[in-house]
C-alpha cells in the first residue's frame, strides 16, 4: 500500500525541477555566448537551447533591458507554476522567498511615494515576485494606519503586531518597520530551512 502512495505529493514537482536543472545552460552554451558579438547572435544561440523561443516576438534591434524583463518573465512565470503546485511544506518555504520581493516592493512605493512620484511610474520598477493586488493604492495612504488599511492588511506583512503604531508618526518611519520585517523574514526562512525535515 505504501508503494502506491509513493511520491504522490510532489512526484509531478520533482520531474519539472528536474528538467528545469537539465535546461540550464551548461559550460558549452557559455563559450558559445561569448562569442556572440550582437544580440541577434544571443537570441539566435538561446533558441537551440531549453529557453526556446522566449525572444522570437521580440522585434529588432534587440536591447540588455529587453532580454532582462523577458528573462524575468519566465523565471516568475516558472516560479508560480511551481507555487501553485505546491504542498506544505515547500508552499510556505515558496511564500517566505515572495515576502521579501513584498518588503522591497513597499519600500520602493513609499519612498517613490514620498518624492511625489506617480504610480504609474513605480509599479513598472516593482519585482513581479513581489506583487499584489493592492500595490497600486499604495498612494492613497498618508499616515501608517491608512497604509495599513489600504495596501498592508491582506498580505502576509500585515501579520505583524509592529503595525499597532500611532497614526502620528510619519509615512516614513514605515520603511524602517519594513526593514524589521525584512530581517524577521529572512530570520523565518532560515528557522524554517532548519526545522524542515530532509527527506
Amino acid at each position: 500500500m505504501h508503494e502506491i502512495l509513493f511520491n504522490v505529493d510532489n512526484g509531478y514537482l520533482e520531474g519539472l525541477i528536474r528538467g528545469f536543472k537539465c535546461g540550464i545552460l551548461k559550460v558549452a552554451d557559455y563559450h558559445n555566448l561569448v562569442q556572440c558579438e550582437t544580440l541577434e547572435d544571443l537570441k539566435v544561440h538561446l533558441q537551440s537551447t531549453d529557453y526556446g523561443n522566449f525572444l522570437a516576438n521580440e522585434p529588432s534591434p534587440l536591447t540588455v533591458s529587453i532580454i532582462e524583463d523577458k528573462l524575468r518573465e519566465k523565471l516568475v512565470t516558472e516560479f508560480i507554476h511551481i507555487r501553485n503546485q505546491a504542498v506544505e511544506p515547500l508552499s510556505t518555504f515558496l511564500d517566505y522567498i515572495t515576502y521579501s520581493y513584498m518588503i522591497d516592493n513597499i519600500i520602493l512605493l513609499i519612498t517613490g511615494t514620498l518624492h511625489q512620484r506617480p504610480i504609474s511610474e513605480l509599479i513598472p520598477k516593482c519585482h513581479p515576485l513581489g506583487s499584489f493586488d493592492q500595490m497600486e493604492a499604495i498612494h492613497i495612504a498618508s499616515t501608517p494606519a491608512e497604509l495599513y488599511n489600504a495596501v498592508l492588511v491582506d498580505t502576509p506583512l500585515g501579520e505583524t503586531e509592529q503595525w499597532c503604531i500611532p497614526s502620528t508618526i510619519p509615512l516614513w518611519s514605515i520603511l524602517c518597520i519594513c526593514e524589521v520585517e525584512r530581517a524577521r523574514v529572512q530570520k523565518h526562512c532560515v528557522d524554517f530551512r532548519v526545522c524542515c525535515p530532509a527527506s
